[in-house]
């Protein structure tokens, strides 16, 4: 009887506990917003943090805030929806787990609008307005201004999205950068609807004043840019108030970035330099922030767009040379990872890539997971304890996230694969389209457990190293001398292990030899690019200036004869 009495307690408990933070919100948008039904993700967020708004302080970091994710149909004007509180969340997955007391709310309605695929496929996605696919920005997306409240038992909150973020102003031309905006006949097919590639031109000096100059093109591969920058004309603002960058842990990084920048203006001006064209390519898309600059089943032909329509525009618009040998890639990160496959895809397209701290170019090494061989993304195999797989560290170690967390966020943020964010757009971009017209999941979102079969298919279309080294006879002469790749061996993200790999097997080619470089920075965090004279603070603001001496060396030893070599160098 002891026992029941016991039991029934605790279930009374339990109950309690759960009623208390089941606190019900009910959510509408402003009619003045719109007149038709509406389809996204909803996000409700919490903060104990008056700092920032809540929608940007949610991150993969031990400090983020809260946020739950719910997607909405045809929601109308008018119409009061019950947030449904057992929507996944991050970092806390149940609402009931909510501890209670006073927080900033506010609610971010991510809209969706509606494709109807080449593939005959329709699907509701979030359109990239000009700002990079951040949700938490985007024009066009409804909020609620944050109010703070109380979460306690039998409370009802009400909460009204009534505004609407603005759109963004566009950057001017000068004499020196230019914005190329065209359609793109292939994306257009794929998609449904008109798709406009963008690039951001940086000329050479006296391109006006000798109209008889070809140029050769290097192209800045990398996330979204809203403008060309690194590139400033005029010395540093001496009223600018010094800024602390708790990335580097430096005051005043606010002044160096502008120093750098009116550096590279001196140099760029400079008598001897070398007269080339840069761009960096605006290929923003319902799923990220970039296309990976290669063909997806799910993000369309980019890779095909950006070489053979966007590019090709651009150097008759501005007298490039138009010519595989005169054309160079580089990059960090995703644009150490887009140049590389840039390369490795369009073989003879270009003349040589050199690839700073790539995303994972051997999924053998997908961060700390081995995506053909692991059973599970985010623990460690163990018969009897479960140990995540570490996601993010500092050099000397120290773990702040794991790869569990992330993906958790992800998930909150939106379902398949539409949370713009790192891990889905990886997803999106190497997976085949499964029969909802969404990507396959590599592994279950919740658990982690790895789909071995969409594995595969990652392993035949997008492992770098596995498709040089299956095709290397064919692609080996292509590609001899074309290949230089960067990586700090304390890469935040662990993509120092893929290197590792990649160099393995690049050392052991023959018939030709790669006849590249491989190159690792010692403690070196993510985005070293090769400099061992400068911190990694500085050596990143040079990506335009660095590789010019090898990009010279390689473009004087493989040109054809009759190339162009004069026309440019005045």
């Amino acid at each position: 009887m002891k026992q029941l009495l016991y039991i029934a307690a605790l279930l009374l408990v339990f109950s309690c506990e759960k009623q208390s933070t089941t606190t019900p919100f009910e959510i509408a948008f402003d009619p003045s917003l719109a007149e038709g039904g509406q389809n996204g993700r909803l996000l409700l967020m919490f903060s104990n943090s008056a700092e920032a708004e809540p929608r940007f302080q949610i991150s993969d970091g031990p400090n983020s805030q809260q946020v739950f994710g719910m997607d909405v149909s045809n929601w109308q004007p008018g119409e009061v929806l019950q947030f449904d509180m057992e929507s996944f969340g991050y970092p806390v997955s149940n609402y009931s787990q909510l501890p209670e007391g006073k927080y900033y709310v506010q609610a971010l309605l991510n809209r969706y609008e509606t494709y109807n695929l080449s593939t005959g496929h329709t699907v509701q996605l979030p359109p990239d307005k000009g700002e990079g696919q951040q949700w938490n920005r985007k024009p066009g997306n409804w909020l609620s201004q944050p109010m703070e409240v109380e979460i306690k038992q039998g409370q009802k909150i009400e909460v009204n999205l009534d505004f609407e973020i603005p759109a963004i102003k566009l950057p001017s031309d000068t004499k020196y950068i230019k914005h190329v905006k065209m359609k793109s006949e292939r994306l257009s097919e794929f998609w449904g609807t008109d798709v406009v590639l963008g690039a951001n031109v940086l000329l050479p000096e006296g391109f006006e004043e000798h109209p008889e100059a070809h140029y050769p093109l290097m192209v800045f591969h990398g996330h979204f840019p809203a403008d060309f920058y690194g590139f400033r004309t005029t010395p540093v603002d001496s009223t600018l108030q010094s800024e602390y960058s708790q990335r580097f842990q430096i005051d005043g990084y606010n002044k160096i970035v502008e120093e750098e920048a009116y550096d590279f203006y001196k140099q760029w001006t400079s008598e001897n330099f070398p007269r080339f064209i840069i761009i960096n390519i605006q290929h923003a898309n319902p799923y990220y922030d970039d296309s990976y600059a290669v063909n997806s089943a799910n993000i369309g032909p980019y890779g095909d767009a950006i070489t053979y329509e966007l590019i090709p525009h651009i150097e008759k618009q501005f007298r490039g040379i138009g010519e595989g040998w005169s054309r160079f890639l580089y990059g960090g990160s995703t644009g150490g990872w887009e140049a590389l496959a840039a390369q490795v895809m369009y073989p003879e397209a270009y003349n040589g890539c050199f690839a700073a701290c790539p995303d994972p170019i051997d999924f053998r090494a997908y961060m700390l997971i081995d995506i053909y061989e692991d059973e599970n993304a985010y623990f460690y195999n163990a018969n009897l304890k479960q140990v995540d797989r570490p996601a993010h560290r500092d050099y000397l170690g120290h773990v702040n996230s794991s790869v569990r967390d992330m993906n958790h966020r992800e998930l909150a943020l939106g379902t398949k694969s539409r949370s713009g964010q790192q891990f889905d757009i990886w997803e999106a971009v190497y997976s085949p389209m499964g029969e909802d017209g969404y990507p396959k999941r590599i592994w279950d979102k919740k658990t982690g457990a790895i789909d071995h079969e969409v594995a595969a298919y990652w392993k035949e279309n997008y492992d770098l190293r596995y498709i040089m080294e299956k095709n290397w006879a064919t692609l080996g002469p292509k590609l001899e001398g074309k290949i230089n790749i960067y990586c700090g061996d304390m890469d935040n993200y662990y993509l120092n292990n893929a290197v590792y790999l990649m160099e393995d097997f690049l050392e052991g080619t023959k018939d030709p030899f790669y006849n590249g470089k491989v190159d690792y920075g010692d403690r070196a965090e993510h985005c070293w690019n090769g400099d061992h004279d400068n911190p990694n603070y500085i050596s990143r603001l040079r990506y335009n200036i660095m590789y010019v001496p090898q990009i010279m060396e390689r473009i004087k030893n493989s040109a054809p004869a009759g190339a162009d070599l004069t026309s440019w160098r005045y």
